[in-house]
């Protein structure tokens, strides 16, 4: 038997160290203090050369690096009838070949004499033994004593090599002996046999007469590698099975993250947390191995609750923990009929027991919990306060190990509090370090255990018109009639006005008076996003520049479930979350969708700066008005589109002739009281006709959007481009006469040029402009789009003469090239 010890470059750990310096150092004691006298050296000559010979047929150990020789045989016969020396040198011999001979690894100096020392110190045990008068006069020539020596050698050999496996890599001594060598032992007994035989051999025959048992030796060690070949097949069979195994827990695990996404590094941390732990308070590999797969599993059972209840941003009500509270329950069904190896479910079912027995679903207590999931409570909650969640956000480590210590001896088991108390800063390191047939399931079961949830339930402030005294009806009455009061003239006023900036303001201001809040939002959904179409009060302009996806923060949350939510965490919000540089003093929030007739779900938010402000009549009342303010906001947002479909051209996007003239009338009105300049010019698309029919009206459409695009661009801030119709453009120029025209003509005139080139490339538009000036060509509208319409049709004659010359050239350049 032979090591090869740790991989080159695994560093040693210093008892590893000190207990091969004894190895060797013992070593050489038994080697000089054997007797090294030759009774027969042919015969010691032969048996050593065989002995060297047999030892390159080792078979190799599966699970470590080491291999087993035949060659035992001829150290056990050097045992039986030669001296003390000639038997360690054989045995030592067979040992530095069996290392050095095809080594699957590189083998160093100190693993070789290691092996080397071992192997005399076995070989003398062994001799020593089997010589011992005692023995000798007890064992009456029977082969007792020879199978006792082959098992003194194996356990002696075996031990030590387990024992530098052990030290090395940090195992239990009795486990790594017993999965890496109690196996072989029938090896040995056959081998005693074997030896018993050639002694017999030797006894009534030559001793070279036993060297033809060598075929039958050769037979042996054949069988035996082929077994060990097939075990090694079957280990490796297993191996991939438990790798398919451990994928599978963890596809799993991304199905419970996929349903949870907040907690998306969640199962990761804890797993290395629980497992961490589990070895600090010594659990046994199948334990670790159980924890290792529940802190994985432990939240699959969510996967029967409600997502609007797994991501919602605030505390739960009584009802949603009830649905919460069965995820142990179905999570142990599910894993039930998984049929692990190692007890997954007991973890997985009482990860939610207290040591107190106020826990659920069962509600056990103290260490009728499993060790395993009292880690797994202590670990999953220390994380939860870590991380960031949807009704608050996370607290520093130091601040989360400090509320789980004040629940040890209530919530968790005070040991598992205290190791963790010790260790936790280092499992937080190597955290960072690897940054790294369906049965129907109980989700209708309602479970007795559980109070109240850890963050307690969604609590109510005080009602929206104080206090009511027990027995003081009248007060209650006088409070229901306020109300009724207060609601029937907010939903008078919400339609007044067709204008949502004022619709909104005048609700904001009404609903003051029923509900005191310090900021309000109402949120518009635009495909899949939430914008604030009105903000008032604090954090105004951080509200003002949200856009939230629809599902995140806590108005995403009421958007896509389409519930009302009381007392949610502001600091929640898509601008808060996640980034530490945001930092708002409102503590509570209600929320409520507002439904519009089309379907669109808007949300109305309310903030406050006092923790659980907000009441459930506070909800009630948003409730009861949301559809009066979802009507009245789809109804001015309609209002909206209407007005500017009316005043726009839906092709170009520009003003059309009827904001063009009020537009005109404005500006010509102030020219007239600050006696200032203003020029109108009338722009009209030359061959725009012959590229419709050439090319088709989409290609006529572009080119009308180009040329808008185009003069919007060449315009300064405060000019006005309309289209009058067709493809006729107006631009009206503030500040603008003859003189200051002259220069803006030609970036006018480029215009055709860039957005009259048709698809295929070939530029046919060309544009014929007029212009009038306020007030030397006329005082008021028509007058002035009357004298710049004229005189755009005399540069269209003009411009129609100089292509028709440009033409006539051409045809005249083209006629004298032929002949």
């Amino acid at each position: 038997m032979r090591v090869d010890g740790v991989e080159n470059g695994d560093p040693m750990p210093t008892k590893a160290k000190i207990y091969i310096g004894a190895v060797l150092v013992l070593g050489a004691v038994c080697i000089g203090g054997a007797d090294w006298r030759l009774l027969s050296p042919m015969e010691f000559f032969c048996f050593f050369g065989v002995a060297a010979l047999v030892s390159g047929m080792k078979v190799r150990l599966p699970g470590i690096l080491g291999t087993l020789s035949v060659n035992f045989l001829f150290i056990l016969v050097g045992i039986l009838s030669m001296t003390s020396g000639e038997a360690i040198a054989i045995g030592c011999v067979s040992a530095l070949v069996q290392c050095l001979w095809k080594p699957k690894h590189k083998v160093r100096p100190v693993q070789a004499s290691f092996s080397v020392m071992n192997v005399a110190i076995a070989v003398a045990a062994s001799y020593t033994f089997y010589h011992w008068p005692l023995v000798q006069r007890l064992n009456g020539g029977m082969p007792i004593a020879l199978m006792v020596s082959s098992l003194l050698y194996f356990l002696v050999n075996t031990a030590g090599i387990a024992l530098v496996i052990s030290l090395t890599e940090e195992k239990p001594l009795v486990r790594t002996w017993r999965e890496c060598y109690f196996w072989s032992f029938p090896f040995y007994l056959v081998a005693g046999s074997i030896v018993w035989g050639l002694t017999n051999i030797q006894s009534q025959a030559q001793w070279h007469n036993a060297l033809f048992l060598l075929p039958i030796i050769y037979l042996i060690y054949r069988s035996y590698r082929i077994y060990m070949e097939n075990l090694e097949a079957e280990k490796k069979h297993i191996e991939q099975m438990a790798g398919l195994h451990l994928r599978t827990i963890e596809a799993l695990a991304s199905a419970i993250e996929a349903k949870d996404q907040t907690t998306h590094t969640h199962l990761g941390r804890v797993r290395t947390y629980a497992v961490e732990l589990g070895k600090e308070m010594g659990l046994p590999e199948p334990e670790l191995e159980a924890l290792r797969a529940a802190a994985l599993l432990h939240d699959i059972g969510k996967l029967a609750v409600p997502e609007h209840i797994i991501c919602k941003p605030g505390r739960l009500t009584p009802q949603e923990f009830e649905k919460m509270k069965i995820h142990p329950v179905v999570g142990a069904e599910i894993l039930e009929r998984v049929e692990f190896p190692y007890a997954v479910v007991p973890i997985v079912r009482a990860h939610h027991e207290k040591w107190d027995g106020s826990g659920y679903p069962d509600g056990l207590m103290g260490e009728e919990i499993p060790l395993g999931a009292r880690i797994l409570a202590a670990v999953d909650t220390l994380d939860a306060l870590a991380s960031d969640r949807q009704y608050r956000r996370a607290q520093p480590l130091d601040e989360a190990m400090c509320e789980v210590e004040k629940r040890s001896g209530t919530a968790f088991d005070p040991e598992v509090v205290a190791a963790l108390k010790r260790k936790y800063t280092a499992f937080e390191q190597m955290v960072a370090s690897r940054q790294h047939s369906a049965a129907r399931l109980s989700t209708d079961l309602k479970i007795e255990r559980g109070a109240a949830p850890e963050a307690g339930f969604e609590i109510s402030g005080h009602d929206v018109f104080g206090p009511v005294r027990e027995g003081d009806f009248l007060t209650s009455i006088a409070a229901a009639r306020q109300e009724v009061q207060l609601l029937f003239e907010l939903t008078q006023e919400l339609g007044n006005s067709l204008s949502l900036d004022e619709t909104l303001s005048v609700f904001a201001a009404r609903l003051k008076h029923m509900i005191p809040y310090d900021a309000i939002a109402i949120y518009l959904n635009r495909d899949g996003r939430l914008s604030p179409a009105y903000v008032n009060g604090e954090n105004f302009r951080l509200l003002s520049s949200l856009q939230v996806p629809v599902g995140a923060g806590l108005s995403g949350w009421v958007a896509q479930a389409g519930k009302g939510i009381l007392n949610g965490d502001p600091s929640v919000e898509t601008g808060y979350l996640g980034d530490p540089a945001e930092f708002t003093t409102l503590r509570s929030a209600v929320s409520v969708p507002l439904v519009a007739p089309s379907g669109r779900i808007d949300v109305l938010t309310l903030y406050r700066h006092d923790k659980d402000a907000f009441s459930a009549d506070h909800l009630r009342i948003l409730l009861a008005v949301s559809s009066k303010v979802a009507l009245a906001i789809e109804n001015a947002l309609r209002f909206r589109q209407a007005e500017t479909s009316a005043t726009t051209d839906y092709l170009t996007g520009l003003p059309n002739a009827r904001s063009l003239f009020l537009h005109l009338d404005n500006e010509l009105a102030r020219c007239k009281r600050t006696k200032e300049p203003l020029t109108v010019l009338v722009c009209d698309l030359d061959g725009f006709k012959e590229t419709n029919d050439r090319y088709g009206h989409l290609e006529g459409n572009r080119a009308l959007q180009a040329v808008a695009n185009s003069l919007q661009e060449s315009c300064r801030e405060y000019d006005y481009v309309a289209r009058m119709g067709g493809d006729e453009f107006v631009v009206v120029l503030p500040f603008s006469n003859a003189a200051s025209l002259k220069k803006r003509i030609p970036q006018f005139r480029r215009i055709d040029t860039r957005a009259g080139t048709t698809s295929d490339g070939v530029g046919e538009l060309t544009m014929s402009i007029g212009a009038a000036f306020f007030p030397e060509d006329g005082t008021d509208a028509e007058q002035l789009l009357a004298e710049a319409d004229r005189r755009m049709y005399a540069d269209k004659q003009s411009s129609k003469a100089r292509r028709s010359r440009l033409s006539l050239v051409r045809a005249e350049s083209r006629l004298t090239v032929v002949q």
